[in-house]
Parts: C-alpha cells; structure tokens; sequence
C-alpha cells in the first residue's frame, strides 16, 4: 500500500484549502449563470485589459485549446468578442463587451462573499498572519532552486 503522511505536508494543506475556496466559489457562480473558468476569463480581461487566447491561458496556467469552448460560449453569449489584433492580422484579442461588466460586479459580489466565509473567526491579526505565511510560501516556491 502506498503510504504517505498527508496531515504534515503543506502542499496538501493549501491544496484542500484552495479546492474548498474554488468549489465554493464556483457553487457562489452558479445560480447567476457564471462558470469559475468564465470568471478567471473575465478577471484577466479586468487586469490587463484585451488579451489574446493565449495569453489569457498563460496567466490561467491552462493549454489556450482549453480555452477554445468557454471563449465560444462567452462569444455566444456577448460576454466577449474576438477581434483582430492592429499589430498582427494573425491574433485575434479577446475584449470583454458592455454586457461582461453586469457579470463582473456579480463575479466580485461573490468573491467578496467567499473571501469573508473563508476568513470566519480568524482575528484580524490571524488574517494579517494567514497573508505573510502565504506570500512567504509563495515567494520561496518562486525563487530560483537553490544549487545542488
């Protein structure tokens, strides 16, 4: 039997508690028609402003193919719109239309909504704490490997 001590490793700590904060997240979308991966489509857009199909799968850490149906539907939907790229006829950028901006507000309602129920009973200073164990998680895992 493969054995291994889940309790003590950290990876699997954050990864349980980002599983539990996406899965409530999308159950927070779905009533208002919203998939999580339309969610992450549309936060890009409201950080960096028109992107490319590829360049949204990059900031997402997913192959641009797995983007191909959710832009498609979002298209269908007049959530977004592909247009040629002025530098190169050969891109196309995704833009976020008019119709995206009621989607947004409910989008960051629910993640607000989700942020607060994620941080229940913590004290602010235990919030405050949470964050720089995280970032210090972070910024070691991103650091360049140490030589061997």
């Amino acid at each position: 039997m493969l054995q291994y001590d889940f309790e003590a490793s950290v990876g699997y700590w954050m990864a349980m508690g980002h599983h539990a904060f996406m899965r409530s997240l999308q159950q927070a979308l779905a009533p208002h028609g919203i998939t999580f991966r339309q969610a992450q489509v549309l936060g890009c857009l409201a950080a960096e402003g028109p992107m490319t199909q590829r360049e949204i799968a990059d900031m997402l850490l997913v192959e641009p193919p797995n983007l191909v149906g959710v832009i498609d539907r979002m298209e269908e939907a007049g959530l977004v719109q592909r247009r040629p790229c002025e530098d190169d006829a050969r891109k196309k950028l995704i833009h976020p239309l008019p119709a995206a901006m009621k989607q947004w507000r409910q989008i960051a309602d629910c993640g607000r909504a989700v942020r607060e129920q994620a941080v229940a009973g913590l004290s602010r200073r235990d919030q405050d704490e949470l964050h720089r164990l995280l970032t210090a998680v972070r910024e070691n895992l991103e650091a360049p490997a140490l030589a061997r």
